[in-house]
């Protein structure tokens, strides 16, 4: 990265700091590396964040409070009691309101020298490269597959650097992703795992504290880039361990056969991620409903209920781990606990002849189930529509949610 930074000298020729910034900024203002010309840099710089959960709290807000004078917010999700533990911009006060509404909120309160822009939609092949134009810097703060490729893509498309991060239980990632002068995203990752191999983090979790390192980190590699200081985490990647508080570095080189930052690419515009990934590009909601998985027989909740009343013999199969199975279960239904990881090698468990009803959290896993057990011969299978957390809210409010 040029000493120069990202921002153009002519758009900092006419940026003033009033005396409250000078006075706001002030131990910014002392340090050699930044000083008042790199204060400059970062009000005249724009910052696109994509998502405002667990790193994009933490990044929205030390980088409001940093002085980047404009940030976009990309996010249509709504704010929910499981967000609280980890996404720390928005409060209890939050719960089912949108989450930009809270975060512009926040980052106002924080700074108010900030232009906040936000964009409650879905990030799409369609809208892309529209959003992500008028910025400097993108930073990567989802949580699916899908969207971290057009994101990938759309960067690389404008030329711009893509700040990545990656949280899940314990562990996290970070890297800047820049083609103009090192690897891409696909250069590191080619293909998309398989659908289902992957957890999310609603399946997986996550330790709440772990997005504020990563996000943190994250801010400050966009920083040293719009100031053009320090050492870039182009061509690097920083895995990062929190139970063993360990980093681990691995080197990163350009894919001379990458379909998009190579100098013969394959891939010239957007496409299809969904399809591509093999998975829906959403945030995790509280469950998945039957349109998601179309290739599975679904049973709703209600319907359960129904049949289970009229004294139908029914068996129900949770696949669930069994620290989310101390949170809730149909225990007192007869549904018995095997964790998906153990189906296979414990089929003798189960009647081929008997009808299943499959049940994870919110139905992803139990239809990844289903469709191992009917490889196996299984047949009279369904998959409860929303999991567990769908017959909470429609059936017995007394079943906590999470």
């Amino acid at each position: 990265m040029s000493t120069q930074g990202l921002i153009d000298p002519a758009a900092i020729a006419d940026v003033e700091l009033s005396h409250e910034e000078v006075q706001r900024y002030s131990r910014h203002l002392i340090m050699p590396e930044v000083g008042m010309s790199g204060q400059k840099k970062l009000k005249a710089a724009s910052v696109l964040l994509i998502g405002a959960g667990g790193l994009g709290s933490p990044l929205a807000m030390y980088l409001a409070a940093a002085g980047i004078g404009r940030i976009g917010l990309v996010d249509y999700d709504v704010v929910d009691y499981s967000n609280l533990q980890r996404q720390v911009i928005h409060g209890t006060k939050d719960v089912g309101k949108p989450k930009l509404h809270s975060a512009k909120a926040r980052i106002n309160d924080i700074n108010p020298h900030v232009q906040v822009d936000t964009y409650e939609v879905a990030l799409t092949s369609d809208n892309a490269l529209e959003i992500f134009e008028p910025y400097d810097v993108v930073i990567d703060g989802t949580d699916n597959f899908p969207t971290r490729y057009l994101t990938n893509d759309a960067c690389v498309l404008l030329g711009k650097p893509n700040v990545y991060g990656s949280i899940f239980r314990f562990e996290g990632q970070l890297s800047v992703f820049y083609a103009e002068e090192g690897p891409c995203y696909r250069c590191l990752f080619p293909e998309p795992p398989p659908p289902g191999l992957v957890p999310s983090c609603a399946e997986g979790g996550v330790l709440g504290i772990l997005p504020g390192t990563i996000g943190a980190m994250q801010a400050t590699e966009a920083i040293k880039l719009i100031l053009g200081i320090g050492d870039s985490m182009i061509g690097r990647l920083v895995l990062y361990d929190a139970l063993n508080m360990e980093f681990t570095e691995v080197k990163l080189r350009k894919n001379p056969n990458c379909p998009i930052c190579s100098e013969t690419p394959t891939l010239t515009s957007l496409i299809d991620y969904e399809q591509f990934c093999g998975m829906p590009a959403h945030d995790h909601s509280l469950y998945v409903t039957a349109e998601s998985e179309e290739a599975v027989r679904q049973i709703e909740p209600s319907a359960l209920k129904s049949r289970l009343d009229a004294g139908e013999k029914i068996m129900i199969l949770d696949v669930r781990e069994p620290v989310e199975w101390e949170i809730s279960n149909l225990q007192h239904l007869g549904a018995v606990l095997i964790p998906k990881g153990q189906v296979l090698e414990r089929m003798g468990e189960l009647d081929t002849a008997s009808e299943i009803v499959v049940q994870c959290r919110s139905g992803a896993r139990s239809a990844d189930v289903i469709r191992e057990l009917q490889q196996h011969g299984f047949k009279k299978l369904l998959n409860l529509d929303g999991g567990i957390n769908r017959w909470a809210g429609e059936v017995d409010p007394t079943i906590p949610v999470y």
